[in-house]
């Protein structure tokens, strides 16, 4: 069980309701609407800190780009493959898949955020981006807040959906579930979605089994850390999501300059995300559109 299964059965236990999932025969490419395919300017594959990422370019606006980052067992298309159409009529949107994860290569070490962030990095890098806002998603979350701390110049504006800083944050449930991890408990959607752009079972097994060691080895990351992130910061939740609500408004305080949005929402509707919501795309544009209002806000003056 990856890491967003193990949150999508928390949230299921806090909803009353079960997941929605896609049909077995569903691909990736189904979770993608056809427009976003005419957004899509670049593809390929960089060459970053022993591995090769692959990364997509959509829309060609100019100005700060965004950078998604996915969560845990995830691929871009199961992630954001409905939101990011929406996300690309205003601004140039680069996504990824993470190490090991659909189209991107592994390298024989575990999974960490810290490595993770570093991969990212280099990856702006290479497509010579001096800065970027980014928007991560649940595991992508700690991603981007380590690319904050690490690399914090970097980052224009942060977007922390979903996730949680420290064990605490979390909703209880959730530690028992990462104790239970087992690829036979991963969604199908998610599966499928890996599986259409890298047709190889066992690279499935071994991300699974990689994402489920980094979370159950989750660590805290220091208040002091997080207390100096720069980028003004959206911290985004759903009202019925894995991180409890106490622990988003309490990193709406911890951020030196945050703002929190609260949608009435398990993990991941409000993307319309393959394994916890119906393709709710209604719902996906609205939250792009709650995503431009924030990234257009002119900076503060420091």
């Amino acid at each position: 069980m990856t890491e967003l299964f193990i949150l999508l059965l928390a949230a299921c236990l806090l909803t009353g309701s079960s997941a929605v999932q896609t049909t077995p025969n569903q691909t990736a490419h189904s979770l993608r609407p056809e427009s976003s395919n005419t957004t899509r300017i670049e593809a390929g594959r960089a060459f970053v800190n022993g591995i090769h990422i692959y990364y997509e370019v959509h829309g060609s606006h100019d100005g700060t780009p965004l950078v998604l980052l996915h969560g845990g067992g995830s691929t871009i298309d199961s992630n954001f493959g409905r939101v990011l159409p929406f996300l690309a009529r205003t601004r140039r949107v680069i996504a990824l898949d993470e190490q090991g994860h659909g189209r991107t290569s592994d390298r024989d070490q575990p999974f960490t955020f810290e490595d993770s962030a570093d991969d990212v990095a280099g990856l702006l890098r290479e497509l010579k981006v001096s800065q970027a806002d980014l928007l991560g998603f649940s595991n992508g979350a700690s991603v981007a807040l380590q690319v904050a701390i690490r690399h914090p110049q970097l980052v224009r504006k942060l977007v922390f959906a979903s996730s949680f800083t420290k064990r605490e944050g979390a909703q209880p449930q959730v530690w028992g579930f990462i104790k239970q991890a087992d690829i036979a408990n991963m969604p199908q959607a998610l599966k499928d979605a890996f599986l259409a752009v890298n047709p190889d079972s066992q690279k499935l097994k071994t991300m699974h089994d990689k994402d489920a060691a980094r979370m159950a080895g989750f660590r805290d990351v220091p208040d002091a850390a997080v207390r100096g992130v720069r980028a003004p910061t959206l911290i985004i939740t759903g009202d019925r999501d894995v991180a409890r609500l106490e622990h988003a408004i309490e990193l709406s305080r911890l951020f030196p300059d945050a703002r929190l949005l609260v949608l009435p929402s398990g993990h991941g509707d409000y993307l319309a995300e393959a394994s916890s919501a119906p393709a709710d795309t209604d719902y996906a544009e609205i939250t792009a559109r709650l995503l431009e209002r924030f990234l257009s806000e002119p900076q503060p003056h420091r």
